[in-house]
């Protein structure tokens, strides 16, 4: 199982708790602004604005709240300004880390960032450290149950898919970032619905991490997760199926 879906297992099958989900707001907020100040608001000429808007409603973001960081992305809404950034470094058992993060003031974010990896025994390292390991792509995950491989296949590959892969009780289907929104619409069209959908660094290779060192790396992407300055964690790291969250 790759590194990237193992945590976004860990990550579903934590409890959603309100605090939880009043930090996947803030988040979401960010996200939108920032593409909207990027690429207009206009989310049918802007890409990046559509997939923060979408992930919103899975939300179930209150569409006032979408207005409101659309408007202030473009500047009709007084707002803060956030700058992006990117942090790499290694959690307990050398598995790499790649952190994207929006701030408004990155001398406070990486102090944070900084301490939460000590925490958790690991060190945050120098920027392209660990980037290198990591691919940009689309990346779409559809239970098994409300589809079968074959059709999944056939309206995924049609769409420009470069890969549909099997993982555990999940298929993953994988694309180049230019062909994301095409092969999300099509599937999404098809009546298939996904359970993430996203443009995500995924690794290249992974690195087994067990035992204590594997609770660590727990702690620490969920500890940075938790963030408010951190949008998306990415690791290497091969958890444990029994792992215990």
């Amino acid at each position: 199982m790759s590194g990237h879906s193992k945590w976004s297992t860990i990550k579903h099958k934590k409890a959603a708790t309100d605090a939880k989900r009043g930090k996947i707001f803030t988040k979401l907020i960010k996200e939108i602004t920032i593409a909207a100040r990027m690429g207009g608001g206009d989310p049918d000429a802007n890409p990046r604005l559509r997939t923060a808007l979408i992930a919103a409603r899975a939300e179930n973001m209150p569409k006032d709240n979408m207005e409101r960081a659309v408007k202030k992305g473009t500047g009709e809404l007084e707002g803060v300004s956030y700058e992006e950034a990117t942090y790499e470094g290694y959690g307990a058992g050398g598995a790499a880390v790649f952190v994207e993060s929006l701030t408004d003031n990155k001398n406070r974010t990486v102090a944070d960032i900084r301490y939460i990896f000590s925490k958790a025994g690991g060190n945050l390292g120098e920027n392209g450290c660990v980037a290198y390991m990591f691919d940009k792509k689309g990346y779409l995950v559809i239970e098994q149950s409300v589809t079968d491989e074959d059709a999944l296949m056939e309206v995924a590959l049609d769409a420009g898919a470069e890969d549909v892969r099997e993982d555990g009780e999940n298929f993953e289907v994988i694309t180049e970032p230019t062909d994301f929104e095409d092969v999300r619409s099509a599937i999404e069209e098809a009546g298939i619905t996904t359970i993430a959908a996203e443009v995500a660094m995924l690794p290249q290779t992974v690195t087994p991490v067990a035992g204590k060192e594997a609770e660590q790396m727990v702690r620490l992407m969920d500890a940075l997760e938790d963030c408010d300055d951190v949008q998306k964690v990415y690791t290497n790291a091969d958890l444990p199926d029994d792992l215990e969250i």
